[in-house]
């Protein structure tokens, strides 16, 4: 039985993708473990109860283990809708740990990443604590905190996949940011050292001192140069319009070149380390 998109409009996308699915055998329980969502969201997907987002498609098709040229028809389809807006009140009634697998799942698929982050730590590079300190914002249970504690931190071993290139580029604020104590932002300081020195991982700050032409309106993933995750106060926006794409991959690489980068990043964020052990002294 061949399955094809051509001629499939979003509404049909389910049954399309569950037809894919009886032909080639596979029960719904091992796909939707393989693409890391639930058995009961396979089913609103294949029913058309749930519009499923770019992420979910490709993850489903992975798990079919179609042909490339079958999984592009198919998220052609679905990028039809070129932003998708997932409230975050969602992600915590599905579970933030499972958000953290998906991702994680995402992420183990890409070969390049670029984020731009003129708040925070980016999730990837962050210490232990200073997860615990920016997942405590939220009303999580200790049961709910601790079990994203851990996903997030097995998301973080593809920091040591050297197949792919990680590329990170943020402000000077993002160093000087108190959500820990003084020594735990020194871990924090010395883990960012630590990990520029891998060679297929690109971190670079953007110093106050840099005359700018753009402005750092909010934080932004992209991945494979396809398709752009941006977080909001109220939800996570996921863009796929190649055209919208193109317009994050230039702000980035327009940041990324009044950075930081090497040497003289990493004299910069020991510098603010250092600020921190002497009040942790003083203190």
């Amino acid at each position: 039985m061949v399955v094809e998109a051509r001629g499939v409009n979003r509404g049909e996308l389910g049954a399309a993708l569950r037809a894919l699915r009886l032909a080639s055998e596979k029960e719904a329980k091992a796909v939707a473990r393989s693409a890391v969502m639930s058995t009961s969201k396979l089913s609103k997907i294949e029913t058309g109860k749930v519009a499923p987002s770019v992420v979910d498609v490709e993850s489903i098709l992975v798990a079919l283990g179609v042909s490339d040229e079958v999984k592009a028809e198919f998220v052609d389809v679905v990028r039809v809708a070129a932003t998708e807006t997932t409230a975050w009140r969602l992600v915590r009634r599905m579970g933030v740990h499972k958000a953290q697998q998906q991702t994680r799942a995402l992420e183990a698929r890409m070969t390049l990443l670029q984020l731009f982050q003129p708040a925070l730590v980016p999730g990837l590079l962050q210490s232990p604590e200073y997860i615990r300190a920016v997942l405590a914002r939220h009303d999580l249970s200790d049961d709910t905190l601790t079990r994203t504690i851990a996903a997030r931190l097995e998301r973080q071993r593809v920091l040591y996949d050297d197949s792919k290139s990680l590329r990170f580029v943020i402000t000077e604020n993002v160093l000087r940011w108190r959500i820990v104590s003084p020594s735990r932002m020194a871990e924090q300081m010395d883990r960012l050292i630590s990990l520029s020195r891998l060679p297929h991982i690109d971190i670079r700050v953007v110093p106050f001192a840099a005359l700018q032409s753009d402005i750092a309106n909010h934080a932004f993933v992209i991945r494979d140069n396809r398709t752009v995750t941006v977080e909001t106060v109220h939800a996570e926006l996921v863009v796929t319009d190649p055209r919208d794409v193109s317009l994050y991959v230039n702000k980035f690489e327009g940041f990324a070149s009044t950075a930081l980068c090497g040497d003289g990043m990493r004299r910069m964020v020991g510098s603010v380390r250092d600020d921190f052990l002497r009040e942790r002294e003083t203190g």
